[in-house]
């Protein structure tokens, strides 16, 4: 995919400050589908909003609503990648407190594997599970086999501790395309990407981070937090745990509702191969 580069033209006439703003927001514009492309591999990738999964499902639709309905109310839905950690036990605390159902996004290799008890509780508390690869490669670099291995190994995994095969997967870093989407549509499996970073992994400040996801905190959101014990040495996601009780409560005071990404999508069932973002 050829990118053209910006450029600025010379001209003997001062610029007008609405000229120059249009030339602002077409460049921060263009920076921003860069990003998204670059996320992604460099493809582009279409994606589903969820009110447009709910839209298309019209009234016939299958999916089981939370304890709302998100065409009437405003909801969001928190979602935790890379668990589950020695760390889990203390945020599903804090989430049935809460009386919060979030979306689980688990690896494989040293995860699920270690922590079978911690999966097997997420299921059974209400929360969903779904599959973030096996050793977390970056499927845009592997070739069909390799995609399937790292999608395979961890639905195989959460289907024989919970009963139930996921249907959703979150592509590391974001990064999927259409050989990814072939293999996802093969598999039963559609992806999840998110709305709302607060960029845990290069902070342990919990004040930070909880700023930074009510900042962007919108209807039909989708939140990217981590549920990850760091590696000595390693910059983030010591501060997320903590910040959790404090996000539920303040998105609670402006009128959300938390609810899983399938509740999101309802009345519409997630779709095979579908890419889901807000």
């Amino acid at each position: 995919m050829h990118f053209s580069s910006l450029r600025g033209r010379s001209s003997s006439r001062p610029q007008s400050a609405a000229a120059t703003a249009r030339r602002t927001a077409t460049a921060l514009s263009a920076a921003a589908v860069a990003l998204t492309l670059t996320l992604t591999g460099c493809t582009r990738v279409d994606t589903t909003s969820p009110s447009e999964a709910r839209d298309a499902a019209g009234s016939h639709g299958a999916g089981k609503f939370g304890s709302v309905d998100c065409r009437k109310a405003k909801c969001i839905a928190l979602t935790f990648d890379a668990g589950p950690s020695p760390d889990s036990g203390r945020l599903l605390d804090i989430l049935k407190e809460k009386k919060v159902h979030a979306t689980f996004f688990l690896l494989g290799k040293k995860h699920i594997e270690r922590y079978p008890e911690t999966v097997e509780r997420m299921a059974a508390e209400g929360h969903e599970v779904a599959s973030h690869t096996w050793d977390h490669k970056i499927l845009t670099d592997l070739g069909p086999d390799g995609i399937r291995e790292e999608l395979r190994r961890p639905a195989d995994a959460i289907e024989r501790l919970t009963g139930r095969r996921p249907t959703l997967v979150r592509p590391p870093q974001g990064r999927t395309n259409d050989t990814v989407q072939g293999i996802a549509r093969e598999m039963g499996l559609s992806e999840v990407l998110w709305s709302v970073t607060a960029k845990d992994f290069a902070t342990n400040d919990s004040a930070l981070i909880t700023q930074r996801v009510l900042d962007q905190a919108r209807r039909d959101g989708i939140i990217l937090l981590h549920d990850l014990v760091p590696a000595a040495g390693s910059p983030g996601y010591r501060g997320t745990v903590p910040a959790v009780p404090g996000i539920i409560d303040e998105l609670e005071r402006r009128g959300f509702t938390f609810v899983t990404v399938p509740q999101l999508l309802a009345p519409a069932v997630p779709v095979p191969g579908a890419v889901y973002r807000p």
